[in-house]
């Protein structure tokens, strides 16, 4: 009897250990990718000028912005991630017939091994405010975009879509970066402190890791097997996820910003979803992390998921902090090209990064 109650003490032990060592773990973790944030929020403010007060007498800092009557000064605590939609799909490639692919963006070779950038989202969150806000971007954005020969070397700078500057590189952590840069230097050289490339497959892994998200279109659409009607709710799981994220009518005219709208509606959802779900379970982040770490490239460490996941439920997202790029979409020679504009760019800078101090 001795003998059994001192060994059931030992196994005790044991697992009592072992979770210590885990919860250690975890904890540690969390504090390195916190430094590591806060570390990567130090950093310049966008490249933006406007005209200083005339005179000396008024206390000014070479940061701040006036506009409109309006004083601001940027928000160095806020955190950005660049989120990447790539046009690479893997098993779900295969899956679609080489007559629809034109539907989806995928070029039937590619001019550039990389991938193009098929949905570009950027991810703020304000730690002040505890709140969250995204910007989409039309993959079709004119803007300046680096080109580089086979070998990396870099060759000019042309205005070109968005989308391709992803292509130019390896399709991993180079692409990436260069699409980041890209980003950046459209609006004003922004500091984006870290960024996520998913192959188009992770759509159907993420959303049903949240058990589905919910949807009511806006407009009818049919794409292969599959009708969203208008006005009616649905929950979308595995590819008809990926279907209403995806799929567009290419021979209608702008029918990429037609996407982006149903894309900006699920995203919406989206966050909703996972700051209830989160809720439930603090640490559902880092498991669909993990469910898509083989779909994906990004320079997001595990400890720093490991700090924020436990911190998503207590940040807000409301819809209308959901903003779409201002612009117009037009035919060029060849493709459809969306020109921001430069005033509504501007001016939404100012009020997602910017605080205004006067």
């Amino acid at each position: 009897m001795r003998r059994s109650t001192r060994i059931l003490l030992i196994v005790w032990a044991v697992i009592a250990t072992l979770v210590a060592v885990v919860l250690i773990t975890v904890e540690v973790m969390r504090y390195m990718g916190r430094d590591r944030l806060r570390k990567n929020t130090v950093s310049q403010a966008p490249i933006v000028t406007t005209e200083e007060p005339a005179g000396t007498e008024e206390v000014w800092e070479s940061d701040w912005i006036r506009y409109k009557g309006g004083v601001y000064d940027y928000n160095e605590e806020i955190i950005t991630f660049l989120f990447m939609g790539i046009d690479k799909m893997g098993d779900l490639e295969e899956q679609i017939p080489q007559e629809m692919r034109g539907a989806f963006d995928l070029p039937e070779e590619d001019a550039t091994d990389g991938g193009q950038a098929d949905a570009l989202f950027l991810l703020v969150i304000n730690p002040v405010d505890k709140s969250t806000s995204i910007i989409g971007i039309n993959r079709n954005t004119m803007t300046d975009i680096d080109v580089y020969d086979e070998r990396g070397g870099y060759l000019t700078t042309v205005l070109a879509q968005i989308a391709v500057q992803h292509g130019f590189g390896d399709g991993r952590e180079q692409s990436c970066e260069y699409q980041r840069k890209a980003v950046s230097n459209l609006f004003h050289q922004l500091p984006i402190h870290g960024y996520a490339a998913l192959n188009m497959s992770a759509i159907a892994t993420i959303n049903d890791a949240l058990g589905g998200v919910e949807v009511t279109p806006a407009q009818t659409f049919t794409f292969g097997p599959y009708t969203f009607e208008a006005g009616v709710p649905t929950v979308l799981t595995g590819e008809k996820a990926f279907i209403y994220l995806k799929g567009r009518d290419t021979s209608q005219f702008a029918s990429t910003d037609r996407r982006l709208d149903r894309q900006k509606q699920y995203l919406s959802n989206f966050m909703k979803t996972l700051v209830n779900k989160t809720r439930e379970n603090p640490m559902l982040a880092v498991q669909v992390f993990q469910e898509v770490q083989s779909q994906m490239v990004t320079d997001v460490t595990m400890d720093e998921i490991s700090y924020m996941a436990p911190l998503i439920s207590d940040y807000s997202f409301d819809p209308d902090s959901f903003y779409l790029l201002p612009g117009e979409t037009r035919m060029g020679e060849e493709y459809l090209e969306f020109y921001p504009d430069e005033v509504g760019l501007f001016e939404l800078m100012l009020k997602v990064f910017y605080n205004r101090i006067k």
